[in-house]
């Protein structure tokens, strides 16, 4: 290690390593360390050649200024201080450490028992200090450059109520896609490949989720039974994507697919795992956090802080009460927003998030940090409102601003189409947005996001297809993934050539997609459940970065089929202002206007009956939601088209009664899951009968006058072949 470089004493903001043109500012924070030692290696990360000690310690942080460092160095830190477990620190030098702030991370760990601060295998387990040096096991950090020529500089920001949420991982979506080169299968560069942004862009999609692409870890259990964390949710470093994601290791990749995706006007929102990191419990490894400060990072059991809490069923959790941990996780949005443009962020486990001390508070720290800053609270930000820690469901309870998963509509939509009993209340409540659960404190529609499959789960074809999970190929004896998933078979159990049950399976994903796509609130589909992949009857891939993981681009015809099933559900949600409402419906008479927002109805056209809403075998009904209600809190009539939704998961077909609406006498068939081609828009006169199929559900339209009349040529127009805009949200 003969290198010498000129240090000087460089400025504890910003943290993490800083080019300025001329050299390379690093600040570390760490309120508990002794020492702080800056380690440089060669450009491969396996030689160290140099060590730097941060002499200076200002509020907090270790920093020093290296002169003429430039991007491109890798390096790590070496951090000491005591190593007492049951005082919660953790501090071994020997253990060369990621930079929490590093903005590109360089290699993989390789799982040796180096990699521990602990001797594997002591009788004194983690009290136990192994003295062996962890670098040639452990991935490092790499300095890195910001500049960037953006060709779309201005985030993409599209409304809450024009937004179709798509959710896709990364690496499986192209792994298999034949037109992107093989190259770049797997990577962002594949991801914004021309063939790829367009197929989104035709479904109608606004928005891409991207599962986690933040750095993360494969577990060493995977790995020995020849499996991986194929998901992502393990992650190491909260601002550099994963090194598998890049086809050429440039963080320029990241930005060049945001930039393609906003040409093409859908947004990037990513998943984020802040709750927990991958080092895992008292037994886990020393690659980060732990060994720069571990009583600060992570929440420790007050009494016993050898141990950590696991709100998150994953060993520990991050302790957004310490300020210099909220500001980690704070900045780090603020970097991908400011830097690498995206346009929102899904927070996986979101209620560790937002304990204090032990409990969920609406007022914690970083939801109030989100709601203030003049950055966060400007993107798209979505919770998922649960953990596995004590009170951790908190589904309706985030703070205004927020949009959250809602898993209650998921469950509650598989099993009314399903057939189960006493479930059309329910759905009622669902389609509209949960209002039971989300409206309060101003909160809007859009802030219940709808879904009916997603990663976590069977895809839409397997919903259907399969009533057991069948994850044998995990390696845990089909003991993991949900048992309570909802679904029905149709009849048998997986593949099958019998066409009468392939039908009804079609029309079941139909249903499910329309019940999706033309309720209240906010849509979010899964990749590839647009033409019926399948995981083979496995609901829990995490594993699996193979053919179970992985979507299968060989689209047969039925999968053509419903690609245009949900291209045309879009298109109507997109036209259609009153499935986009911005208030909640709840069947209120408005006098001044002489009208109610929604009816339920039954067969014969009559308001549903308390008896009936509360029938278990009440499972045909029918739903008008009027155009001319206030489409805002504004009391003045809308001129919206009025729709008329049937709902039908009974085995036997049932005769509906057209209702009487005022305005024209005739309703005009939009779409019918029984009958998806249509050549021509059926037209049914008020008072007079509809055959709705068994287990099957339709739309209909009451044209208006006004500004809305246009509207209805456009949809006629497109439903029937005369082109529907592809992806244009902002322009409908």
């Amino acid at each position: 290690m003969s290198h010498q470089f000129l240090v000087s004493e460089g400025s504890p903001f910003p943290l993490g390593a800083t080019w300025d043109g001329h050299g390379t500012n690093f600040a570390l924070f760490s309120a508990h360390a002794h020492k702080v030692e800056l380690c440089l290696f060669d450009r491969q990360g396996n030689q160290e050649v140099a060590r730097v000690e941060l002499q200076e310690y200002t509020d907090e942080v270790w920093h020093g200024y290296v002169h003429g460092l430039p991007p491109g160095t890798v390096y790590g830190y070496r951090v000491h201080g005591p190593y007492d477990p049951d005082q919660g620190h953790r501090f071994n030098p020997n253990k060369l450490l990621l930079d929490p702030y590093a903005r590109a991370h360089v290699g993989t760990l390789r799982w040796a028992p180096e990699v521990f601060g602990y001797i594997v295998g002591s009788p004194d387990g983690d009290r136990s200090f192994d003295v062996r040096d962890s670098a040639p096991f452990v991935p490092k950090c790499r300095v890195v450059e910001t500049t960037f020529a953006w060709q779309h500089p201005s985030r993409l920001r599209v409304p809450w109520d024009r937004t179709v949420l798509y959710e896709l991982n990364v690496r499986g979506y192209t792994k298999c896609h034949p037109e992107v080169p093989e190259a770049l299968r797997g990577t962002f560069a594949g991801l914004c490949q021309p063939a790829v942004i367009d197929h989104i862009r035709r479904l109608g999609v606004t928005s891409v989720e991207l599962m986690p692409v933040h750095t993360f870890l494969n577990d060493n259990h995977l790995l020995e039974r020849g499996l991986t964390n194929y998901w992502g949710y393990n992650t190491i470093g909260f601002f550099a994507a994963d090194p598998r994601y890049y086809a050429d290791g440039s963080v320029d990749e990241f930005k060049q697919m945001v930039d393609r995706f906003h040409a093409a006007d859908i947004g990037v929102i990513l998943d984020v795992v802040y709750n927990h990191t991958a080092e895992g419990n008292e037994m886990g490894p020393t690659l980060s956090f732990r060994g720069i400060d571990n009583a600060s990072y992570y929440r420790l059991v007050a009494d016993q802080k050898r141990y950590y809490h696991n709100h998150t069923g994953t060993g520990n959790a991050l302790d957004l009460s310490v300020p210099r941990v909220l500001q980690l996780v704070t900045d780090s949005l603020r970097y991908w927003v400011t830097e690498m443009r995206v346009d929102g962020f899904r927070f996986d486990l979101a209620t560790t998030l937002a304990r204090e001390a032990e409990h969920f508070d609406e007022s914690a720290g970083f939801l109030d940090s989100c709601r203030q800053d003049p950055v966060l609270s400007t993107v798209k930000l979505i919770s998922e409102p649960w953990d596995c820690g004590p009170g951790g469901y908190q589904v309706g309870r985030f703070p205004p601003g927020w949009a959250e998963w809602n898993d209650k509509f998921r469950d509650t939509v598989r099993a009314f189409w399903r057939g189960d009993d006493g479930m059309t209340a329910d759905l009622a409540r669902r389609i509209t947005a949960s209002g039971d659960l989300f409206n309060r404190r101003g909160r809007k529609p859009w802030a219940s996001v709808n879904f009916v499959t997603a990663h976590d789960g069977f895809t839409l074809h397997d919903l259907v297809s399969y009533q057991e999970r069948h994850n044998e190929a995990n390696g845990e004896d089909n003991r993991d993934g949900n048992q309570d998933n909802r679904s029905w078979n149709c009849g048998v159990e997986g593949p099958t050539t019998d066409e009468n049950i392939i039908a009804l399976r079609e029309r079941q994903k139909r249903n499910l997609l329309a019940t999706l796509l033309l309720s209240q609130g906010t849509p979010m589909l899964l990749a590839g459940d647009e033409f019926g992949r399948t995981q083979q009857g496995n609901n829990n891939a995490y594993c699996h970065d193979d053919a179970i993981g992985w979507v299968n681009w060989d689209i047969d015809e039925r999968g053509r089929q419903l690609m245009q099933v949900v291209t045309t559900l879009n298109f109507l949600r997109q036209h259609l202002p009153v499935l986009r409402r911005n208030r909640f419906l709840r069947g209120e008479y408005n006098p001044v206007l002489d009208v109610s927002d929604v009816r339920w109805l039954d067969s014969e056209g009559k308001d549903l009956t308390e008896q009936q809403w509360n029938d278990p075998a009440t499972r045909c009904f029918a739903q008008v939601i009027d155009g001319r209600a206030q489409a805002s809190g504004i009391p003045r009539p809308s001129s919206d088209i009025t729709l008329l939704l049937l709902y039908n998961a009974d085995v036997h077909d049932q005769e509906m009664v057209m209702p009487r609406i005022p305005g024209p006498e005739q309703w005009t068939r939009l779409f019918d899951t029984a009958h998806p081609v249509q050549q021509t828009l059926a037209v049914i006169s008020v008072g007079e009968r509809y055959r709705l199929a068994g287990r099957s559900m339709a739309l209909f339209a009451l044209e208006a006058s006004g500004r809305a009349g246009g509207n209805f040529e456009l949809i006629r127009k497109g439903l029937l072949g005369g082109g529907m805009p592809e992806g244009a949200w902002h322009r409908s």
